[in-house]
């Protein structure tokens, strides 16, 4: 940025003005000592003795008629259903279009931009007025099924780096041990909406086969607690949930196959906070000395949840307590 006593500022363009008219010398001299040409000092000078020293100010370049510009009721209706409304651009382009009013949606997208309302905290900073969150709530046992996976590295026997510290000789000589890498253990998740009742099976692979045969190992883990009807199944958008097997296979004992928004987890949140505890309380809770026995502490621990743990979604008791059948009688009592 230059400072306000450059050359070619308003305050240079006065001081070469007054040569001209105070000093009476020729445009062309002064043009040339100033190193500009003879047409811009002359222009300058035009505009000086029409409007005074305001009419050296810099003026805006862009043309004085714009056919392709839209017009000014268009730019007050994309401000008022922006600002009414709370519309998107694709919405209004919509509306305008079934008024009859032509324009792309990118122009719409740019003076909302311009007229500073193009996202959303800029029409409300303080949220006030947004849109009511609403929330997935299931009605009765089998209303709704989540499932997720969730992958996690193994532990090699004698334990990896958690036990014995990242680097450590000890962590090193238990993977150098395998004489590979020793890879993934894939824990598939089922929890019913409604009463939050868990199943979970620690698997080597997540494919749609060894889906399918999880969802028939879950279903059957359900009836035996009396969820015995399947309306709506939710999961996430993964290869093994896509695929056109999985699909079948609950589509042939649920109502429903329902997948998540792209990048919208929080749908199928319920398996996801379940999943969130499994890590908090089982996974990362303690060290263990290989894969078999953290595999073995998770059954233990989904007993626990499904059982004796209170969740604040059952009114502070076990999963266990909404539904009619029970495996395991022998529940903790929390009132």
């Amino acid at each position: 940025m230059t400072h306000a006593n450059a050359p070619l500022t308003p305050e240079g363009r006065q001081r070469l003005v007054t040569r001209v008219l105070a000093g009476g010398r020729p445009i062309a001299h002064v043009a040339a000592e100033a190193g500009i040409a003879r047409s811009t000092l002359t222009k300058w000078v035009a505009r000086y003795r029409a409007e005074g020293a305001d009419g050296l100010e810099d003026r805006s370049s862009a043309p004085a008629a714009r056919p392709t510009r839209i017009p000014l009721e268009m730019l007050e209706l994309i401000d008022r259903w922006r600002r009414d409304h709370k519309w998107s651009a694709r919405r209004i382009h919509h509306e305008l279009a079934h008024l009859g009013h032509h324009c792309c949606l990118r122009t719409v997208s740019r003076w909302l931009k311009r007229l500073g309302i193009g996202r959303r905290r800029d029409l409300d900073p303080t949220g006030e007025s947004n849109r009511t969150v609403g929330t997935i709530t299931a009605r009765f046992p089998g209303h709704m099924l989540h499932m997720d996976v969730k992958k996690v590295g193994k532990i090699p026997d004698g334990g990896g780096w958690w036990a014995h510290g990242r680097g450590s000789s000890k962590a090193l000589a238990s993977k150098r041990a395998h004489k590979q890498r020793v890879g993934y253990t894939y824990l598939h998740s089922a929890i019913d909406g409604y009463s939050r009742l868990a199943y979970t099976e620690a698997l080597e692979d997540e494919t749609a086969q060894t889906t399918i045969g999880f969802f028939a190992r879950a279903r059957a883990y359900f009836a035996a607690h009396g969820i015995t009807r399947l309306v709506r199944v939710v999961t996430d958008n993964g290869a093994n949930y896509r695929a056109s097997r999985f699909v079948t296979a609950v589509q042939s004992h649920a109502s429903r196959h329902q997948r998540t928004r792209v990048y919208t987890p929080r749908h199928n949140g319920k398996v996801e906070r379940y999943q969130r505890l499994l890590a908090e309380e089982c996974l990362y809770a303690r060290v263990y000395d290989s894969e078999q026995a953290r595999r073995k502490a998770i059954g233990v621990w989904v007993h626990h949840y499904n059982y004796h743990r209170p969740h604040t979604a059952c009114a502070d008791q076990p999963p266990a307590s909404r539904v009619h059948e029970r495996v395991d009688n022998v529940m903790t009592s929390y009132t």
